[in-house]
């Protein structure tokens, strides 16, 4: 019986519009106007702020001709060898000779240059292509650096020229010294094969290396130069290393992308 005279209760006055209703709690307009004052926050700065991004890649020093590799042309054992490791040589200068059943060959350089490696000795027995030695295309030992970074990164061919870059160098370490100061030089324009990259490096390996993850666009990087420290180059600390840093050294770099504002993220 309790039950039937509620509902009676109810059917005789179904709607109480005598009572107060209580729209939100104190409570609710504190977190609605909380909510209100971020929403409005993210939206200013959606249209007035900035967000940096960086692409990475790796790299190496080297200089801006590149390298190149003198291969045999003839199979033989080589008898002379008139060059070391670090020698300057002119164009057509003799780098070796290699005697054959009929003669002895003399292999020149093909261009000017300092001799980076001297892959094959005296007394070695060499087949007709086989790497001799890898000449680094130089007019003279201060010719400043370069850095050339492979990236895989689909975006790297909108990467604006003059981006700054911070290039951090294998040999040098970079908690104390800090990284290498540079600038994009140049961006290709169409990605490098394994070939590419080791017939202008001189080096098979590295050409397989920067090659691994496909075909990557070359990006050279423009070393900062300064008077002040030991190497001739910028870095983020102040002298930066004491002693001088060399070509083939491999680096990676953070290239800094143009600042976008968040809101061009969501705008056609």
């Amino acid at each position: 019986m309790q039950f039937r005279q509620k509902a009676l209760s109810k059917l005789q006055s179904p709607e109480e519009l005598d009572i107060p209703v209580r729209f939100a709690r104190p409570q609710g307009w504190l977190v609605l106007a909380v909510t209100a004052v971020v929403m409005a926050g993210a939206c200013f700065w959606a249209v007035t702020g900035s967000v940096s991004s960086k692409l990475t890649a790796a790299g190496i020093l080297t200089h801006a001709k590149g390298s190149y590799i003198v291969q045999s042309p003839v199979a033989g054992q080589v008898t002379a060898v008139y060059a070391d490791e670090g020698d300057m040589l002119s164009a057509g200068a003799r780098l070796l000779s290699i005697r054959t059943d009929q003669k002895v060959k003399t292999v020149h350089a093909v261009a000017a240059g300092r001799v980076n490696a001297l892959l094959a000795k005296i007394g070695a027995v060499v087949a007709t292509g086989a790497d001799l030695a890898t000449v680094e295309r130089i007019d003279a030992t201060d010719d400043p650096l370069v850095a050339v970074l492979y990236a895989q990164d689909s975006s790297a061919s909108t990467i604006p020229m003059g981006s700054s870059v911070d290039l951090t160098v294998q040999s040098v370490p970079a908690q104390q010294y800090g990284v290498l100061r540079g600038r994009v030089l140049g961006v290709g324009r169409t990605p490098q094969t394994r070939q590419q990259i080791t017939s202008f490096l001189g080096d098979s390996q590295l050409g397989e290396q920067f090659s691994q993850g496909g075909q990557p666009l070359a990006v050279v990087v423009q070393l900062d130069r300064s008077a002040g420290t030991k190497s001739g180059y910028a870095w983020s600390s102040a002298d930066g290393p004491p002693y001088t840093i060399d070509s083939t050294t491999l680096v990676s770099g953070a290239i800094h992308l143009a600042a976008q504002r968040p809101v061009e993220w969501v705008l056609p």
